[in-house]
């Protein structure tokens, strides 16, 4: 029994990542973690969700060294805020805890010390800006459209709920690196337009960020050539499509003893070659 520890266990994610692990044969809630001093503490996680009770009181993020020294998970789950998160990293790997991390909106020092937390300590994690599994599809596409038509003229947009806090969204900013991976022309990321900005440079990425209702997620690349375009795009309509990919997230990395990986080494797609 693969034993979990959710942080962020009320919100939109994590709670319904907690319902989906309770339907699994193979894995078992240890532990819920919500921010300090939340009105909630020591209720079943289970019925503040909905579900009814599963045993598991919600705990709080000032007591996290605590929480995982008793309850011992294999994997802990975060879709947090970036600032938050890197603290849970780093008090995680100390307790040896492997990871898997969907929180997006980093800053490159952030990241660097979530990185060295995980090397540091020896532990695995796969860290990824989007779990769908049609939105790793949708990646691995773009490496063959960049490759193919990388002199086209590129712009990204991206659609997300009124709550979403960080823009553009991690989504847009991976397609936007894997693009200029794989494009023979140098980049540099444009991140909307106004007032007279002259012609567009044939090395920009357009990134544009929309919010706005109830949007899960879409986001749509435009590859524009002279008399033609091609435009790619995913959109999810439920958060169970993230779900389901941290599911295979942390089934993937409770067999691996150290190392960061990304949902192109769960899902296998590092083996194709465009």
């Amino acid at each position: 029994m693969i034993r979990v520890a959710v942080t962020g266990a009320l919100g939109r994610m994590g709670s319904n990542i907690i319902k989906t692990i309770c339907e699994q044969e193979d894995m078992e809630v240890v532990a819920a973690i919500e921010v300090p001093n939340h009105p909630k503490k020591g209720e079943d996680v289970g019925e503040l969700i909905g579900i009814g009770k599963i045993g598991v009181p919600l705990s709080t993020s000032d007591e996290l060294d605590k929480v995982l020294k008793e309850t011992k998970p294999d994997v802990l789950v975060d879709f947090t805020i970036a600032h938050a998160c890197v603290e849970t990293v780093k008090i995680a790997t100390k307790n040896k805890v492997k990871l898997v991390i969907g929180t997006t909106g980093f800053t490159e020092e952030q990241k660097k010390e979530i990185e060295n937390a995980i090397k540091e300590n020896k532990v695995s994690a796969v860290i990824s800006q989007n779990f769908a599994i049609g939105v790793n599809i949708f990646f691995k596409t773009l490496e063959f459209l960049a490759k193919k038509l990388g002199h086209y003229d590129i712009e990204i947009v991206e659609m997300h709920h009124r709550f979403k806090k960080d823009a553009p969204s991690g989504t847009a900013l991976r397609a936007a690196e894997i693009i200029k991976e794989n494009r023979e022309i140098p980049s540099e990321y444009v991140f909307g337009r106004y007032g007279m900005v002259g012609e567009r440079k044939k090395e920009e990425i357009g990134i544009h960020a929309l919010r706005g209702g109830d949007v899960v997620g879409d986001h749509t690349v435009i590859f524009a050539g002279d008399g033609e375009r091609i435009e790619l795009t995913h959109k999810a309509s439920s958060r169970q499509a993230f779900v389901n990919g941290v599911i295979l997230a942390i089934r993937f990395i409770v067999n691996k003893e150290e190392g960061i990986y990304n949902t192109f080494d769960v899902l296998g797609l590092n083996d194709i070659k465009f």
